[in-house]
């Protein structure tokens, strides 16, 4: 049995760049949605506590080729909207944490 494969991002995002980093997010996973091997997504705002992430983001693919297809698309589609998420952050002073994750079954 393959196991999904989940993208799991974390922000460190400054109060005067929220509004836009949201709307980018919104974008991004807008578009992500229609990709195939697309299984689910979940954007979280931290509410309380002492971490320091205050945005975390979660996808789940269908698998590792999932994944990999959709990295290549979403390149693309930011490279068509001379979109670059590195530029964004730079300019608002967002820190991001980006990894991939699999599941750890119990």
């Amino acid at each position: 049995m393959s196991l999904s494969v989940f993208r799991i991002d974390k922000f460190v995002v400054p109060e005067g760049g929220k509004h836009e980093f949201v709307q980018r997010v919104r974008e991004t996973h807008e578009f992500l949605r229609t990709l195939p091997g697309f299984v689910r997504d979940l954007v979280v705002e931290k509410t309380a506590g002492a971490g320091v992430f205050n945005y975390v983001t979660l996808v789940e693919w269908e698998s590792e080729e999932a994944i990999s297809t959709a990295k290549n698309a979403v390149y693309a589609h930011h490279g068509a909207r001379n979109f670059s998420p590195q530029e964004l952050w730079s300019r608002l002073g967002i820190e991001a944490d980006l990894a991939n994750y699999q599941e750890v079954v119990l």
